[in-house]
């Protein structure tokens, strides 16, 4: 059984419960981007906070067996279960706190990565059960606000006082602060990038970063392989690759608006 074919049988366990609004297939196997390795993510909307037998009813229902199971925390309930050989991974919200995190997103224009995963999981969801809800919520992601936009620059373009001493940590060859600054810096790129380019960021640590360059309009030229080439040449060599991105990104926000 194929991983959407196992999404729609769990999709249907849910929707018998009354509390469920909305659910939809989110992460990768929503952008066909799933590999050997993809579990099945779904979302779900529930007009009320759902009890721990709505949730384990339907794992009984499934005969699945449970991973993990979360209490509520940072406005979720999550729990992770096997079906039919696949990995499911549910997150439940509340319809409102959905509502709650766009408007944070596309009416007050900040940054936050949570928030922004959960537009950018209702603008790419698949439907499966409650399309009239989602259809709203979609519409409500539909335009990239430009305050957003410049938001996401402004707040990447500052890459910390440790990138000033990169020279001084090559020198020393003292790996470890070395590598995390390259990888805290490409992500402060991805961040740059993703407000250029007027996408939402659809995860915290920019997962599937290949395929999201991909997606891009706006961007320096064969960006992934030197991207790639950052940690997988020589540290002399990955380092000069990533301040070449950045001068090249840098021109390229000044290209689109200057007085940024």
């Amino acid at each position: 059984m194929i991983l959407k074919e196992i999404a729609v049988k769990v999709a249907n366990a849910y929707k018998d419960n009354s509390k469920v609004e909305a659910i939809y297939i989110a992460g990768s196997l929503s952008r066909e981007w799933e590999d050997e390795y993809s579990d099945i993510e779904l979302n779900i909307c529930w007009s009320e906070p759902p009890s721990d037998e709505d949730r384990k009813c339907v794992i009984d229902e499934l005969n699945g067996s449970i991973i993990d199971f979360h209490d509520y925390e940072e406005e979720e309930w999550s729990e992770s279960y096997k079906v039919d050989g696949a990995k499911i991974e549910i997150s439940s919200f509340l319809t409102e706190t959905i509502l709650k995190k766009i408007q944070r997103v596309t009416k007050e224009f900040r940054i936050d990565i949570e928030d922004q995963s959960i537009a950018a999981s209702i603008h790419y969801g698949i439907p499966l059960y409650g399309e009239e809800v989602l259809d709203g919520l979609k519409a409500k992601v539909l335009v990239y606000p430009e305050s957003l936009s410049i938001n996401m620059i402004n707040a990447h373009l500052d890459f910390g006082p440790r990138w000033k001493h990169r020279h001084t940590l090559l020198e020393r060859e003292d790996w470890l602060m070395f590598y995390a600054l390259l990888t805290s810096t490409q992500e402060k790129v991805m961040g740059l990038l993703f407000g250029l380019n007027c996408m939402y960021v659809h995860h915290p640590a920019y997962k599937w970063q290949k395929q999201s360059l991909d997606l891009m309009n706006i961007k320096p030229d064969r960006i992934n392989e030197r991207l790639e080439s950052v940690f997988l040449s020589s540290p002399a060599k990955g380092l000069q690759e990533l301040e070449l991105v950045i001068e090249d990104v840098e021109r390229l926000i000044d290209e689109k608006d200057t007085s940024l």
